[in-house]
């Protein structure tokens, strides 16, 4: 069993397997007995699910990316708020499946250099980073393909285009030599259960500490 709270996110771009490992990743934490969630971002509470409607579905250009910004920090603090800090101080494993690296790139570079006033904003209201963040990498093409092969109706980031998943792409990476203590990047290209298999081996190192 977990003694303390841990705090594990996914990140990656749209179609590269995150939300899959994400799942598969708790379901394998709960099946050896640790108290674990999954939750999501944006979203995770119902005050953060409705405002992950505004931004994930209609025009791609229904919102500034100021305007984004705005909404998903508001988003985050509620999730924080109401699952992600209670679950932690009762030592649960959280497992989140995007948190604000997502913000960083998607609204912190889509449309211009913003990234500064995501991390201010990060730091006056949100104020914690995962203790370890999973990055599924994968080609942006492949990754592009799957997410618009889905159909679904929370496609808005999709529809700008591959120019955007090739930055995304290089900008999670380059987060990942940022923050090179929390990060850990996994080859998404390779079949489900082999990724699954690294994704488990990262988190079993850190609940051995």
């Amino acid at each position: 069993m977990s003694r303390k709270g841990l705090f594990i996110t996914f990140e990656g771009i749209d179609g590269s397997g995150k939300s899959t490992q994400a799942r598969l990743l708790h379901e394998a934490l709960v099946a050896s007995g640790h108290d674990a969630i999954l939750t999501r971002e944006p979203g995770g509470s119902p005050g953060a699910e409705e405002i992950r409607s505004l931004v994930l579905e209609g025009d791609p250009d229904r919102w500034s990316a100021e305007t984004e910004i705005l909404l998903f920090t508001a988003a985050r603090r509620d999730h924080l708020e109401r699952v992600i800090e209670p679950a932690l101080a009762a030592g649960k494993i959280v497992i989140c499946d995007r948190f604000a690296d997502s913000t960083r790139m998607y609204q912190g570079l889509s449309r211009g250099d913003l990234r500064g006033i995501v991390d201010q904003l990060h730091k006056l209201m949100i104020g914690r980073e995962p203790d370890v963040t999973i990055l599924i990498d994968m080609d942006p093409n492949l990754g592009l393909n799957r997410a618009l092969s889905r159909k679904g109706t929370e496609e808005r980031f999709e529809d700008f285009g591959a120019d955007l998943q090739e930055r995304m792409r290089a900008g999670f990476l380059d987060l990942a030599r940022e923050f090179p203590d929390r990060f850990h990047v996994i080859d998404g290209a390779r079949d489900m259960e082999t990724v699954a298999a690294d994704v488990r081996a990262v988190a079993e190192a850190q609940l051995a500490v």
